[in-house]
């Protein structure tokens, strides 16, 4: 018998809601819910009968929460992920750690994640990953929403807010250019001269970005970016052309590997550098998987 909407079990229910935060619009969180739009919707409607309130502000498309559908969707969160630990700490207390690990990472980190997942899947083999890139705001909102376990990205340029925390790493910087071009020769270039220089930047909303535009404009005057993009890729292969160059963090660079034809060169007079680490939601008790990386870290147990 098909199951009538009334008799959603309100976790269901708090599944519809939070899908509904996510995807902003009926059809598609009814589709990430395995469930009919019209199913969907009248669980959504059920929810609003049971606590005697309207959560969702209605009109031809999905148009936000009321106040008191903040509140419902922020403990429906909360209980939703309380539900996970709880079946996580089940599964570990009888068969050791397992399930997914979701980490967003900002993209000047990305090459270093393996340094975090490889040992993590040496001292828990049932456990898989989920890594997606994101800009710093972007995993501050998916911590808060608990939609990842755990981020990576900067702690002390911006404030983050009430997270926990712990270092990884100092960001250092270095400016990559063609071997050609009028650096191409030197062992260390100054932000000064990377400020009179053609550059390809990632996009203002990424936090490196705006590291280095303020980095570029303590130096004085210097030219606006000549490519902007969101992929380092997009970056590199301008500079190949011999045309641009750009910045990009130490750690970044030693990993990919350049190649011939490229320079990597330390940006000092000043030296700066940032510190990235690992954030996850301030919870008590911390979910399974973000405790076990943070123990992780904190033992010292991997390279980065």
């Amino acid at each position: 018998m098909r199951q009538q909407p009334g008799s959603v079990p309100i976790l269901t229910k708090f599944e519809y809601l939070i899908a509904l935060a996510r995807e902003k619009n009926f059809g598609r969180a009814a589709q990430a819910c395995g469930v009919t739009q019209p199913s969907f919707s009248a669980g959504i409607r059920a929810l609003e009968e049971q606590v005697g309130l309207p959560l969702v502000i209605r009109s031809s498309r999905f148009q936000g929460f009321t106040p008191e559908g903040e509140i419902v969707l922020g403990w429906a969160r909360r209980i939703a992920t309380d539900l996970r630990s709880m079946r996580l700490e089940l599964a570990t207390a009888s068969g050791g750690l397992a399930g997914l690990l979701r980490i967003s990472v900002i993209p000047t980190a990305l090459a270093v994640v393996a340094g975090l997942t490889s040992p993590f899947r040496a001292r828990h083999p049932n456990v898989r990953f989920s890594v997606e890139s994101a800009n710093s705001g972007e995993i501050l909102r998916q911590l808060q929403n608990a939609e990842i376990d755990v981020g990576v990205t900067y702690l002390d340029n911006e404030p983050i807010g009430k997270f926990r925390f712990t270092p990884l790493y100092r960001e250092h910087y270095r400016l990559v250019t063609s071997a050609l071009s009028a650096f191409g020769e030197r062992d260390a270039v100054s932000w000064a001269e990377v400020a009179q220089t053609p550059l390809c930047l990632l996009t203002p909303d990424m936090q490196n970005r705006r590291i280095i535009d303020r980095l570029l404009s303590r130096s004085g005057a210097h030219l606006p970016p000549a490519v902007e993009s969101n992929s380092i890729m997009v970056l590199l292969s301008h500079v190949r052309t011999g045309n641009w160059s750009c910045v990009l963090p130490e750690k970044l660079v030693e990993i990919f590997g350049l190649g011939p034809g490229f320079r990597s060169i330390p940006i000092n007079d000043p030296e700066e550098a940032h510190i990235v680490g690992l954030l996850a939601s301030d919870r008590s008790p911390m979910p399974p998987l973000a405790q076990a990386m943070f123990t992780l870290v904190l033992e010292g147990g991997l390279v980065l």
